[in-house]
């Protein structure tokens, strides 16, 4: 998993960077997707089957697993962006 966050990061950033000037209430919306499609390939990885919607799966996996595991979130780059200025 830290290697497909690795590789998704630099994506992560660019689009970003093309869409930081829409709405915020979008970025939250591409973090939960984004985070959503990384737990279907861990529970793919377990052989079960399912999307990463379901609530245990978000118990087993919270966000903040991700967090620790680096992954970019649009949240936080608009909080940056903001601050930088």
């Amino acid at each position: 998993m830290a290697r497909i966050v690795a590789d998704l990061n630099p994506m992560l950033r660019g689009w970003f960077e093309y869409v930081k000037h829409a709405t915020p209430s979008v970025f939250k919306a591409l973090d939960g997707f984004t985070r959503r499609r990384l737990r279907a390939i861990l529970r793919k990885q377990e052989r079960r089957p399912g999307f990463g919607r379901c609530l245990a799966d978000q118990q087993r996996w919270p966000n903040a697993f991700f967090a620790n595991l680096g992954l970019v979130t649009f949240t936080t780059a608009l909080e940056q962006a903001r601050r930088s200025r």
